[in-house]
């Protein structure tokens, strides 16, 4: 409809003079051409359907008037300057969006306090480890973290872990809390070993290899309450499962921090080491309490 409109207006232009006809046909195709761009890019959009509609409506009018060849001409330009500054904000919004597929963005970047001490471990662990400070993630590297089809830290990850548990200890990082996330690459788990040791497939592959970082972590008195873990499988990559570099990129377990949401303080004790709860009476989840302990009857499955 809205090239009809155009179309029309164009040929009514024509007729009465002062526009060159190799003006408006080269427009009319550069303007054709940036809207089917625009469409493509973002289909759906409200407030681009709104513009369109505004900017047909204004046509309208001026081809009902049928003789204000300049003022088509300039709203003509007009248009084609705006859908061409909107196609390149959804052009760098895309890129943006393909610079971060399969990853979790945090927001805003980590202060020096914390991130100069990871920097630093990164540095010097470069083949096992990255940082980046400005989302506030550090990725650790499965092939070196785990051994292949394993969930089981390597004595090198477990001491890496222990000095990234020292840092997230600190004061420095006392109102933060901890995204443990798991990743694989789209290789299909198919060794019986792997499978028999419950890593059935890759997410629960991922799964069972974020747990065992947010284990250590809370091994070395990070609280439990400060941490939370999950597997994403071959669902996100970040490079392409083409490649034998790619699936290594890809297998990775990341560990992003971001301002606590806890309300109460999920700080730790004095001395670095985690509050102690009251003990309590053991219990498994056979067991009913009926009053006292000595009370309690356990029924058999």
């Amino acid at each position: 409809m809205a090239r009809r409109i155009l179309a029309l207006g164009v040929v009514g232009l024509l007729l009465t003079g002062c526009v060159s006809r190799d003006q408006y046909e080269a427009l009319k195709m550069e303007r054709n051409s940036i809207a089917e761009q625009l469409a493509t890019a973002q289909t759906g959009s409200s407030a681009d359907r709104a513009s369109a509609e505004a900017w047909k409506s204004q046509q309208e009018r001026l081809i009902t008037a049928g003789n204000d060849q300049e003022k088509a001409l300039l709203l003509a330009n007009k248009e084609n300057a705006e859908l061409t500054a909107r196609n390149r904000e959804l052009q760098s919004k895309y890129e943006s969006a393909l610079n971060n597929q399969g990853q979790i963005v945090m927001g805003a970047a980590l202060p020096q306090e914390i991130a100069g001490p990871l920097d630093q471990l990164a540095k010097e662990n470069s083949t096992s480890v990255e940082f980046d400070a400005a989302r506030g993630v550090l990725k650790l590297k499965s092939d070196v973290t785990f051994n292949k089809g394993s969930a089981e830290l390597t004595p090198q990850a477990k001491n890496i872990v222990d000095k990234v548990a020292s840092i997230l200890n600190s004061p420095s990082a006392r109102n933060y809390e901890f995204l443990v996330a798991g990743h694989t690459d789209n290789t299909p788990v198919s060794n019986p070993a792997t499978i028999a040791a419950g890593h059935k497939d890759n997410m629960y592959l991922s799964s069972h290899r974020a747990i065992s970082v947010s284990k250590e972590l809370v091994a070395q008195h990070v609280s439990p309450q400060r941490i939370g873990y999950i597997g994403f499988g071959d669902q996100r990559p970040i490079a392409s499962n083409t490649t034998t570099e790619g699936q290594s990129r890809n297998r990775r377990v990341e560990i992003m921090i971001s301002p606590t949401t806890v309300k109460s303080s999920p700080g730790i004790a004095e001395g670095g080491i985690a509050p102690q709860k009251k003990a309590t009476p053991a219990l498994n989840k056979d067991t009913v309490s009926g009053g006292t302990v000595e009370q309690k009857q356990i029924i058999t499955k």
